[in-house]
């Protein structure tokens, strides 16, 4: 069973041109986390780039959900946009700008890119000590190839990357990368690659984490086993947790939508309920960045019951066909792909690996994410309302953000919580 990116029933990162070759292991940094500092407004330089992640986020998000529209999915905007960035780093060219209009990155140079990737990397790992929320990223390069140290610099500077020269002829390099993201993900995403070939480049991984507990938690006897209508009308018996107060709510012919928050309120679950007899795929279709921020800017304080789903799941999709749908195809094409900025070795991009895992139960919700991106060489407040009562027992959007910037962590599509 997938995950649709947090969104099941819509429940809503100088040497000048010397190379780096056959260098010993990097200390690995240690990766941005948050550490208990006190909430902070977002950063200068993210608003341009959280509006381009959300863009992309929501692009990614569809076309995942299209090609398996009975699973659930999930997906992780910002782990996927923020490996991008670190290869669009080492682009050049059309193969940039490819990147570029793929990420929605609408002009931005360079140096705005990563500026506020860092910046927002940064506000998202210090928004609410009372969540666990950890960004790491790191860079495995082969110990036999030319790699350009000024582009390891600017990963490690900026990227916060743990850098590391490995035998990719060994089964002890995938090994390695895999228990790195084990570690950076709490043991909830154990691997991200498979068998890479000796002449691999280098590999690209983003790690997210996610922990938060509930504003308000669920009390465990109020869950029960109740009806749940799958997308093919077959309804099976899942428990639903229950909890009755005050929410951020939204109701309109279309959806109910419902947003719960975590810790002290700056993260959130937002979750969006088709109307009865509207399909999942019909309100997936008006799930664009601007009906979301507009969405998101009507919800309003309403008492109300709210019956939730449990469940867990994992997720993982070779991304290279969605993003040469988004764009991107020069990319992954040997002789045509232009990563000069990395190597001075002519390279492609040969794989895109991304895997998540969500569990939401009565305590909070844990949520991981990984992305690996494999190079290869080509050669070598209102008046009060009615309460409202939203059961939640069909598929449905669900997703992670920041209410401040609108940072989108997680979104998907559940269609079966079992």
């Amino acid at each position: 069973m997938g995950w649709a990116a947090l969104a099941g029933s819509l429940a809503a990162l100088t040497l000048g041109c010397a190379h780096l070759q056959a260098q010993p292991v990097d200390p690995m940094p240690a990766p941005y986390a948050n550490q208990g500092n006190t909430p902070s407004q977002a950063p200068a330089l993210t608003s341009e780039l959280t509006q381009a992640h959300l863009d992309f986020g929501f692009a990614l998000f569809e076309q995942l959900r299209q090609a398996s529209p009975d699973n659930n999915v999930l997906v992780s905007p910002t782990s996927v946009a923020l490996a991008l960035a670190m290869a669009y780093n080492g682009a050049g060219g059309e193969t940039q700008t490819a990147i570029a209009a793929a990420l929605r990155l609408r002009g931005l140079d360079l140096d705005q890119i990563n500026q506020g990737s860092q910046a927002l990397t940064q506000h998202l790992t210090q928004l609410d000590p009372e969540v666990a929320l950890d960004i790491a990223n790191s860079l495995w390069v082969n110990q036999d190839l030319p790699v350009r140290a000024d582009y390891i610099e600017r990963m490690q500077a900026v990227y916060g990357a743990a850098v590391a020269a490995l035998d990719f002829g060994t089964p002890a390099a995938t090994e390695r990368i895999n228990r790195w993201v084990k570690e950076n993900t709490r043991d909830r995403i154990p691997t991200i690659v498979d068998e890479l070939p000796a002449d691999q480049l280098l590999v690209l991984v983003n790690a997210v984490y996610f922990k938060g507990a509930w504003s308000e938690a669920f009390e465990p006897e109020q869950t029960r086993d109740r009806s749940f209508t799958l997308a093919n009308g077959e309804t099976i018996q899942h428990p639903l947790m229950a909890q009755r107060g005050d929410y951020l709510y939204l109701e309109t012919d279309q959806f109910q939508a419902v947003s719960l928050p975590y810790g002290n309120e700056s993260l959130s679950f937002e979750v969006i309920l088709p109307a009865q007899g509207t399909d999942l795929a019909d309100l997936a279709a008006e799930l664009t960045p601007e009906n979301w921020q507009s969405w998101m800017g009507d919800l309003r304080s309403r008492p109300g019951q709210i019956q939730l789903p449990k469940f867990q799941f994992d997720y993982e999709a070779d991304l290279i066909p969605a993003l040469q749908a988004l764009g991107m195809g020069i990319a992954f094409e040997p002789g045509r792909a232009d990563f000069s900025g990395l190597s001075k070795l002519e390279a492609f991009i040969n794989q895109v690996r991304h895997k998540t895992f969500i569990e939401v139960n009565e305590a909070g919700t844990e949520a991981a994410a990984a992305t690996a991106i494999g190079i290869m060489p080509t050669s070598i407040a209102m008046p009060p309302e009615d309460p409202f009562e939203m059961v939640v027992d069909r598929p449905f959007v669900a997703a992670i953000r920041d209410r401040s910037t609108g940072a989108l962590l997680f979104v998907g599509a559940i269609v079966d919580p079992s």
